[in-house]
């Protein structure tokens, strides 16, 4: 198990496809994900709102499965350096006081703009966009993140999808680079 700790923004976990990898490359081993129930009540609240034919319930129950995938993957305990971080969206403060709080490395998110480098520079944190993040891991470990992908793919049953398919959700989700990564090894997927 990698000690590298990555704090999971709520728009990485509220899109399904990308969720499902960075959990697996978790499960792996490549990194400790990590997250706060703040943010799980972000990207719940986020997707009830663009989808309510989703039942609550629904969500919660991927919530619970997402917590139980990932030992030790809830931050609390971080209110208290919230107030003296500053960022551009104030909202956003709890996910680097958290990040702080679990030693990150990075905040996996599509919103650079709201963590900028000089605001995390001085905790040791980046922020990084998912597909860079993955881009990362596969040039530690390429096996462990095609394993990944094959078991992320095996697991799409209802339907199921092809490699292609499943290239065309990273692709949907801004993962450019990854998908190129992926592509070489597309048989193995």
């Amino acid at each position: 198990m990698s000690n590298f700790v990555a704090m999971l923004d709520a728009c990485v976990l509220y899109l399904e496809s990308l969720r499902n990898l960075l959990l697996r490359l978790a499960v792996g081993g490549l990194y400790r994900a990590r997250w706060t129930e703040r943010i799980h009540q972000e990207w719940i609240a986020a997707l009830l709102r663009q989808r309510p034919d989703i039942p609550r319930t629904a969500l919660d129950w991927t919530r619970e499965q997402i917590d139980a995938a990932v030992p030790d993957c809830l931050v609390t305990g971080y209110e208290h350096l919230e107030n003296g971080l500053c960022l551009p969206d104030p909202d956003d403060r709890h996910v680097l006081a958290a990040a702080i709080l679990c030693h990150a490395g990075a905040i996996v998110t599509y919103n650079l703009k709201d963590f900028p480098n000089a605001a995390l520079a001085p905790h040791g944190i980046a922020a990084q966009h998912p597909d860079q993040f993955i881009e990362h891991a596969f040039g530690i470990d390429p096996s462990a993140v095609l394993m990944a992908v094959r078991n992320h793919r095996a697991s799409l049953k209802n339907p199921p999808r092809t490699t292609e398919e499943l290239f065309d959700s990273y692709l949907r989700h801004e993962l450019a680079a990854t998908v190129a990564l992926l592509r070489p090894h597309a048989a193995l997927l």
